[in-house]
């Protein structure tokens, strides 16, 4: 989608993806106003050192919460494109502290949609997550209802033109908290810890996963869930990777985890279309028509039983690219 001069908001921009979403779009496009919207006003004074507004005048920093909608209908007001990235995401954290994620990933979205719809956002892209497909830990529950909501928004935005989606992806590389950034930490010691030598992952950039959204933002038509055809790896390549030398200690699943990634599961297949580098699920509501939407835009209807899960992925990471992956952090 074409940037140039239109006022883009991120909720969670002062997060991992945040960055990279700020210094892809600053340095490929032109907007007229980036706009960081977040609750935690250190990590946004050190983002101003970096991205300050003499050397980019279209950035703005603005305090707030999702759980608040009056402070989103003011941050909200004259904006164009809305990335919702704030979320509470740490597993073990939500299954100990459910409704403070439920008030910020279920209360949160729909404040953002209500606030998209009647203040005239054109389009809306929510960042989801594997765990939302066929979900066993809260955190996955919460995103599944996020998901839902901003895919039925779609038919109540009445005569407002805003257009909402999803985007759906796996394991981050070297995201806070996951997994990459532990094993370097770890390998210092002589000993890492994995929690079950069969575990798989899909695997994807920051920088991958922000162009995907912007690409998805030129697709949306509203109520598409958009999901990425990513190579997957196995733990124990994963430490082969980094720390090859290292005692491995097994310490078990931890609570709400699997021991394998799921974007799409076999029940979502019939919604599911096949372009060859991305998967497209289908809202299942009455205002979308199906056949005219392949008719209009192509793309391959998967087949009834099809199931997208990491562990019987066409396209597994090597050692040697993992470590490219690893080195470029």
């Amino acid at each position: 989608m074409d940037l140039n001069d239109k006022v883009i908001l991120i909720t969670g921009g002062t997060g991992s993806f945040g960055k990279k979403f700020i210094e892809i779009v600053l340095r490929e496009f032109k907007p007229k106003k980036l706009i960081v919207f977040s609750r935690d006003e250190l990590k946004q004074s050190e983002m101003q050192i970096v991205f300050n507004d003499r050397d980019y005048p279209a950035m703005r920093y603005f305090i707030g919460d999702v759980r608040d909608r009056d402070r989103l209908y003011r941050a909200f007001e004259g904006v164009d494109v809305v990335i919702h990235a704030a979320a509470l995401k740490q597993v073990v954290a939500a299954e100990y502290n459910p409704f403070e994620v439920i008030k910020t990933n279920i209360l949160g979205a729909q404040n953002v949609i209500d606030a998209a719809i009647d203040q005239g956002v054109q389009r809306v892209i929510a960042l989801s997550t594997d765990k939302a497909a066929s979900p066993v830990n809260l955190y996955g529950a919460t995103k599944l209802c996020s998901d839902k909501l901003f895919v039925a928004a779609n038919s109540y935005a009445g005569s407002q033109n805003t257009r909402f989606g999803v985007v759906r992806y796996g394991n981050v590389v070297g995201s806070r908290g996951s997994v990459v950034p532990l094993f370097l930490t770890q390998r210092d010691s002589g000993k890492v810890t994995i929690t079950d030598k069969r575990m798989t992952r899909f695997w994807i950039t920051l920088e991958q996963g922000v162009r995907f959204v912007i690409q998805s933002l030129e697709r949306l038509e509203g109520g598409e869930i958009f999901i990425p055809k990513l190579p997957s790896t196995n733990i124990m390549d994963l430490i082969e990777a980094i720390a090859p030398n290292c005692e491995c200690e097994t310490i078990g699943i931890r609570p709400g985890e699997k021991l394998h990634e799921v974007m799409i599961p076999r029940d979502d297949a019939r919604n599911a279309i096949d372009y060859g580098d991305y998967f497209l699920i289908q809202p299942s509501h009455a205002w979308w028509d199906d056949k005219a939407f392949l008719d209009k835009n192509g793309g391959k209807p998967c087949h009834a039983d099809f199931e997208y899960s990491s562990d019987i992925n066409d396209v597994w990471l090597s050692v040697d690219e993992i470590k490219d992956m690893v080195r470029s952090l």
